[in-house]
């Protein structure tokens, strides 16, 4: 698109002669990502909105005697970035109070083995030790975390480590034994009991199964929630995000984020999607305990925390092999993982009748679709519920969509311009942070068609774009530089197995991590680009996103965020979360 720069010729919400500005950012470059993606050099703030975008010049009138301004000396100015798809409340947990397995903390089984003796060393013997973020794909030993390594440090402690993809994890033998998992221990629905040659339990189990183990792990209270919300938002600040959608809340997740509001800790918008379990009855109560929803949650007209609909799950996981696709997975890159083609995660035509449930009674759906099968399973659902029942604008959304079919393609640019739905939702920090994981089990040929960027745009498809956190660390710039770079972390099967015919530009990223995921969080006209009239939720950074190197991209460093008119993060500003 077309950039002009000067004089955007935008009205003020009132005359320059009325009242002024609060706020004023001068001689930077206010990358606006309005309808003609251009670019002022200033832009002025009255109470929480944004009150005029223009040059220099202009927008120095609205400067009164308790006007704060801030020169920017050049510095880039974008819209509050967002967050399409991240586990925010269930991360800030994790994050607070959950050992790190997380690369680069842990390179080897070794260090895991050893991160775990330290937990161990904390706790009473019997107590749970508990951890987060190890993939083997970036391990020394290229290989699974097992019970046997864990038994050797923590034979009194039950062990549970969750994989980074949220989607399998370790139990330690401690822990395999209260939860009655052996040999003779069958599959559950939906679920992977990984098995040694000999029968025994390996340790790691997979989707469903996982819950074996987790239902016994003891849960945090509403208070250490909140606690950890509020930490993490002040974290989203200082990487210039002021947004998200969270798929998948419980009520006591939703009880924590509403006294994070009530006292004035939630300095991010909240886009919220229940999860029930995939029965008609638990939908059924679910509708009437919630009630209506997609209007405006615990703060109506405030836009901070929206009960936004529901999410469900079709399938698994790319790192797990357990998503459901159209041709056996790939190990090792080049390797065939036997007939395993994944599964549903629990019955399609139990799934299809919730989702239809939610449809009908007005709800914005997004359903976990990973697997070319299972996308097409969600599309083909979608279709038939706008067939019997055309209810344009519920933006029902495709989390991840990772590898569409040419059929599912189709299908969801015929959703987007039909009924205003079909949105994938995809998490380009997979092709970087679990990418060396992902190419080995999605091959040479499926590797090409991970997150089609291009072809999403060539068919003029809007998609959402997230980190999936904490499956991916939050940071939206990750997510941004890799929609240009499509790079691995490490290069196991080389930097691009993913091809470069996908990569976007960096001004397409921006909108997919601004506006477009405003549209999912039904705010388009509220948040998303600088506009006169939409909430002041601005981020500054040390360099303009357009003219950088796409390396320089990752390293972005936020300097000012704003958040509702306020400056909620300070570069060097212990007051304000730095």
């Amino acid at each position: 698109m077309a950039v002009r720069t000067g004089a955007l010729l935008l009205m003020g919400l009132a005359a320059c002669s009325g009242p002024k500005a609060d706020l004023v950012l001068v001689n930077g470059r206010v990358i606006t990502v309005d309808s003609a993606d251009r670019v002022a050099e200033a832009v002025a703030i009255a109470g929480n909105r944004i009150a005029a975008v223009g040059t220099r010049e202009a927008i120095m009138r609205w400067v009164g005697p308790a006007t704060e301004v801030i020169d920017l000396g050049g510095k880039a100015v974008t819209p509050g970035l967002l967050d399409g798809h991240a586990h925010f409340a269930m991360g800030a947990v994790d994050r607070r109070f959950v050992a790190d397995l997380s690369y680069p903390n842990v390179k080897s089984v070794a260090e895991i083995v050893a991160k775990v003796a330290a937990e161990v060393a904390k706790h009473r013997a019997g107590e749970w030790v508990v951890g987060r973020g190890w993939d083997e794909g970036k391990l020394a030993e290229l290989r699974y975390v097992t019970a046997a390594d864990l038994d050797r440090v923590a034979p009194d402690n039950p062990v549970w480590l969750t994989h980074t993809m949220g989607h399998y994890g370790t139990a330690n033998s401690a822990a395999l034994r209260l939860a009655g998992v052996g040999k003779a221990t069958p599959d559950p629905a939906g679920g992977t009991i990984d098995k040694l040659p000999n029968g025994a339990p390996s340790g790691v189990l997979k989707e469903s199964a996982q819950e074996l183990v987790t239902r016994l792990v003891p849960d945090y209270t509403v208070e250490q929630t909140q606690e950890a919300i509020a930490d993490l938002a002040r974290a989203f600040n200082a990487e210039g995000m002021t947004g998200l959608k969270d798929p998948g809340i419980s009520d006591a997740m939703w009880t924590a984020y509403r006294g994070a509001l009530a006292d004035s800790q939630l300095t991010v918008r909240v886009f919220a999607l229940w999860r029930p379990e995939p029965t008609p009855a638990a939908a059924r109560a679910l509708l009437d305990r919630v009630g209506a929803t997609t209007a405006r949650g615990a703060a109506p007209g405030d836009d901070r925390l929206i009960s936004g609909g529901v999410k469900l799950f079709i399938d698994g996981s790319g790192g797990a092999r357990t998503a459901w696709v159209n041709r056996p997975w790939n190990r090792n890159r080049s390797e065939v993982d036997g007939g395993n083609t994944g599964y549903p995660a629990s019955d399609p035509d139990t799934l299809g009748v919730v989702l239809r449930m939610f449809h009908d009674a007005g709800w914005h759906i997004s359903v976990h679709s990973i697997g070319d099968r299972a996308i097409d399973w969600t599309v083909d659902q979608y279709l038939a519920a706008f067939a019997a029942n055309p209810k344009p604008g519920l933006r029902h959304g495709i989390i991840h969509a990772n590898i569409p079919s040419d059929r599912a393609l189709d299908g969801i640019a015929r959703l987007q311009r039909d009924f205003d739905a079909g949105y994938p939702e995809p998490s380009s920090g997979f092709l970087w942070w679990i990418g060396d994981t992902y190419a080995g089990n999605f091959g040479p040929e499926r590797s090409l068609r991970l997150n089609p960027f291009k072809t999403y745009l060539d068919r003029g498809i809007r998609w959402a774009n997230g980190s999936d956190y904490n499956v991916t660390p939050f940071p939206a710039r990750y997510g941004i530089w890799a929609s240009v770079a499509r790079e691995t972390l490490l290069g196991v099967y080389g930097a691009h197995p993913w091809g470069m015919a996908e990569a976007i530009d960096v001004r397409t990223a921006l909108r997919a991590q601004t506006i477009w995921v405003a549209r999912q969080m039904f705010l388009e006209n509220e948040i998303g680009s600088i506009e006169v009239g939409k909430y002041a939720d601005l981020a500054v950074w040390d360099r303009d996103l357009l003219s950088v190197e796409t390396a320089a991209l990752r390293d972005l460093t936020c300097e000012l965020t704003i958040f509702n008119g306020k400056v909620v993060y300070r570069r060097g500003d212990r007051t304000t979360g730095a």
